[in-house]
């Protein structure tokens, strides 16, 4: 007889470890492989310890043909991320291209608008001299219309007499 579409595990069931367990270190939980693996690795550490008491003496070893071959790959990727301690604060950074050229556009705008405040551009002499010519057409007309509505009052002045 068929069991339906989604078959169960055939590990059994699943076994739970007490907090007694746990504490002790004998769970089930933990494969056999796990307690041997931790107990290479704690070897490994106090092997460790000792070897580097004596490697302190000896230089780095160098693997392959390191040691023979002392050439700087250019395709290396060196490490980007520096310390705090190593960074060097009184070491300009080179400003690449566009940096470079985006301050100097920025330099050029900023000298060019005080001049013009100042009046000393091409641009500003034109603004200027078109602002001298609009005001004197402003005060012409003024004047006119001063004239005219003088006119209209003596022309009512002397149609009430």
């Amino acid at each position: 007889m068929g069991r339906g579409k989604f078959k169960g595990k055939p590990t059994g069931r699943r076994q739970f470890s007490t907090p007694e367990q746990m504490m002790s270190g004998t769970s089930a939980s933990r494969p056999r492989t796990f307690r041997r693996e931790e107990a290479e690795e704690e070897e490994e550490e106090r092997s460790d310890v000792e070897s580097e008491e004596e490697s302190e003496d000896d230089s780095q070893k160098t693997k392959g043909t390191q040691g023979v071959i002392q050439i700087e790959n250019p395709n290396l990727a060196k490490p980007k991320n520096l310390k705090a301690r190593d960074v060097d604060i009184e070491k300009t950074t080179e400003l690449s291209r566009r940096e470079r050229e985006e301050i100097e556009k920025q330099r050029a705008h900023e000298r060019y608008m005080r001049l013009q405040e100042q009046g000393k551009t091409e641009q500003a002499r034109k603004d200027l001299d078109r602002l001298a010519l609009i005001r004197q057409e402003r005060a012409e007309a003024a004047k006119k219309r001063e004239e005219e509505k003088a006119a209209k009052e003596q022309k009512k002045v002397e149609a009430r007499k």
